[in-house]
Formats: structure tokens, C-alpha cells, sequence
């Protein structure tokens, strides 16, 4: 028997491969993706996207003293026969790339997974979530987060299968945020070569949670910048629609953590023989890690929905500033374009036939009447604005 697959009924899934839409991280072009999957398809039929990455196999197999790192990529066969000459030894399987049907259904039939486990592998969009199978093996899902140049927030998937020797992994991508984790596996003095292989698994789930405040430093400092923006003398353009859009990722940030936070509750609750009690210290750890990350992006999600007020006020302010000079300008001039007005109906000063009219604006053929009616225009004017000015209007009391 095959070390590898443990004792259960062999499966022969119905295998596919399938067309499916571009990948993307947006929420609705995963929806997008969803809906134009066959309907009516057989549970566990296995679907690879056109754009999915060529698989790239690596592995890394220790003990207290022994370290082999290798990469096993178009060496399937020789990575199987690697495991089962060495079961005395802790092996990470890193799989990134869906891109080959017929090597992940090799991977499935070999390590005994369920084909409703492999298609939530491959349609990468699952949420977090823990199942036990075969009574005392984990199949784990987690979603690795990072705030990219773009601005926005780039999830990828992390699929977990636990055995008795090996963790086996899981991604879309060749990069990831682990390699913390591997520098903490090459070190000779690191505790985790010591413990279990269930601790890989949480050592994992962990540097997940781990790279959740990054990228939640990020979207903080961003969120800054954009309060700063809104002050500012001259505005980024479209400042509202980069507000919105940091909204949006906040609650979908929200919507990642919150499954997280539930799994490993999920497994603090399962019986000490498949998550021991000496395990369980780490994923309460792990748990309070989730909470934490949680609260900020609460706390994030609040302060975006005050910064959303805030560049409201304070475009209600900016124009309310407009309107105001504007209301002084017509305010001076509505006397001057009276007295104007009054000059310019050009009545005459007598009636054709010499006889003097003394009501008709005599002040129209006076030596001073333009130099005076500019200086009584000019005194209106300061009365005004010394009047604008004594009541706080020129200013910004």
C-alpha cells in the first residue's frame, strides 16, 4: 500500500477541463466567473481556467537534523518516490500552478483527496474554511492578502491537505507571502523542525494571519494620505472615486477575515485526536491574531465612512467659499449697476422748443457730473466692503 494515500474507498472522479474567464481579484468578476461555469456539471468535476499557470512542484523534508529542499517540477514520479523512501521524515508539498489537469488528478488519486475538496482547489475562490476527512485529516482553506501598487487588495487562495508525514499546499501563483516561513525551516535552531507535521499547517495559517497587518498598515497609510488630500489647497482628481474604491476593499478585506477567524475557531473545537491540546495553544494564538485584524479593519471601514463625510463637508465648505465671493461681487455691484442704469435712460434736458426741463437729470451736462457720479460709485463700494468686512464676511471667521 501507498504510504501516501491513507486507507479509504479509491475514488474516480469525472474529470473535465473546461474554459473558464480570465482570472481576476475583483469580486465581481469572480461572480462574473461563477456564473458563466457550465450549469448542471457533476459535483467534484474539476475545471482548470485558460490562463491558470503551469505547476511547479517543490518540496521541502526535515527533521531535527536532516534539511532536503529541492524542486520537483516536470519530476512528479521522482517526488512520489522520494516521499515513500523517506516516511521517516516531515515533507511540505508546495504545488503553485493549476495549469495541468492530468497532473492534478495524478496528485488527487495518489494522496487519496476527495474530488469536492480538488474542485474547491481549483475554483479558487472559496472562502476560509477547515474539514476533516478520513477522521484525522485536515483539508484547510485560507486567503493570502496584500495591498499591491495599484492600490487595491490582492487575495490569492491557500489550499491545505494534512497526513500522517506531509502538508500538502496549494496556490495559483508562483509567489505568496511565505517565505518567512521557509527561512524559518532552513534555520538549524528553528523549534518548528521539532514539532509535528499538524504544526506546518498552523506555522502556515499563521504567516497568513501574520501578512494581514502589512497589508492593513498599508491601506492605514493610504487612508491617511487621502485625509491629507482632502485638505489640500489643490485636490488629486477623481478624489471621491479613490475613496469609494479603498471602501470597497476594506469591507471586502472584512469579508476575508471573518471566515478566517471562524476556521480556527472551528478548530480549537475539534477533538484532541486530530488537533492535540499541545497544538491548540498556538491556534488560539492564531485566533486572537484573527480578531486583532479584524478589528482594525472595523476600525478602518468607520474611519472611511467618516473620511466620506469629510470630503462632503468639505466640498459643501469649498463651494459654499465659491458662492460667497460670488454673492459679494453681485452684492457691490447691484448699486453701481443701479446708478448706471439710472444714467443711461437718456432723458432729455429740455423739450425741443427751449423750455427747460429741471426734472430730467440736469446733472448730464454739469463739468464735474462723471468725475462725481465715479466718486460716489467708489464710496458705495468701500461702505460695502468696509461693511463685509466688520460683519466677518472677508474672512474666515
Amino acid at each position: 500500500m501507498n504510504p501516501l494515500r491513507p486507507s479509504s474507498p479509491n475514488r474516480s472522479p469525472a474529470l473535465a477541463e473546461t474554459e473558464s474567464p480570465g482570472f481576476s481579484i475583483t469580486d465581481r468578476d469572480a461572480t462574473r466567473q461563477a456564473r458563466e461555469l457550465e450549469v448542471g456539471q457533476r459535483p467534484g468535476t474539476l475545471n482548470i481556467r485558460k490562463d491558470a499557470l503551469k505547476p511547479r512542484l517543490f518540496l521541502m523534508s526535515y527533521n531535527d537534523t536532516v534539511l532536503q529542499e529541492d524542486e520537483y517540477t516536470d519530476r512528479y514520479d521522482e517526488l512520489v518516490a522520494y516521499l515513500n523512501a523517506h516516511p521517516e521524515l516531515k515533507h511540505w508539498v508546495d504545488v503553485r500552478g493549476y495549469g495541468d489537469l492530468h497532473l492534478m488528478e495524478q496528485i488527487m488519486q495518489e494522496f487519496g483527496l476527495h474530488p469536492l475538496q480538488m474542485e474547491d482547489v481549483l475554483n479558487d475562490y472559496q472562502r476560509a474554511k477547515v474539514e476533516v476527512f478520513d477522521d484525522s485529516r485536515l483539508f484547510m482553506v485560507s486567503r493570502m492578502t496584500d495591498f499591491t501598487a495599484l492600490l487595491e487588495i490582492d487575495d490569492d487562495q491557500l489550499s491545505l491537505f494534512t497526513g500522517p508525514n506531509y502538508v500538502l499546499s496549494f496556490q495559483d501563483d508562483y509567489s505568496d507571502c511565505l517565505d518567512p516561513l521557509r527561512m524559518r525551516i532552513r534555520s538549524n535552531f528553528s523549534t518548528l523542525r521539532r514539532q509535528p507535521v499538524l504544526y506546518l499547517a498552523y506555522a502556515l495559517t499563521d504567516v497568513v494571519l501574520d501578512h494581514y497587518y502589512p497589508t492593513m498598515a498599508a491601506i492605514g497609510d493610504y487612508i491617511e494620505e487621502l485625509e491629507e488630500a482632502i485638505f489640500a489647497e489643490h485636490r488629486p482628481r477623481r478624489l471621491l472615486n479613490r475613496i469609494l474604491r479603498i471602501k470597497k476593499d476594506v469591507v471586502r478585506f472584512r469579508r476575508l477575515v471573518y471566515p478566517e477567524r471562524d476556521k480556527i475557531a472551528e478548530i480549537l473545537r475539534l477533538p484532541e485526536e486530530i488537533v492535540p491540546e499541545s497544538l491548540k495553544i498556538f491556534y488560539r494564538d492564531a485566533y486572537d491574531h484573527a480578531i486583532q485584524a479584524l478589528d482594525l479593519a472595523e476600525s478602518y471601514r468607520d474611519n472611511i465612512s467618516s473620511l466620506t463625510d469629510l470630503y462632503m463637508s468639505d466640498q459643501g465648505n469649498r463651494m459654499n467659499e465659491v458662492m460667497k465671493v460670488l454673492t459679494i461681487i453681485s452684492t457691490i455691484f447691484i448699486p453701481l449697476s443701479f446708478v448706471v442704469g439710472l444714467y443711461g435712460m437718456n432723458f432729455q434736458r429740455d423739450d425741443g422748443h427751449g423750455h427747460y426741463l429741471p426734472l430730467n437729470m440736469p446733472e448730464l451736462y454739469s463739468p464735474w457730473g462723471y468725475p462725481t457720479v465715479i466718486l460716489i460709485m467708489g464710496m458705495v463700494v468701500a461702505m460695502q466692503l468696509y461693511y463685509f468686512y466688520r460683519k466677518g464676511w472677508l474672512t474666515n471667521r
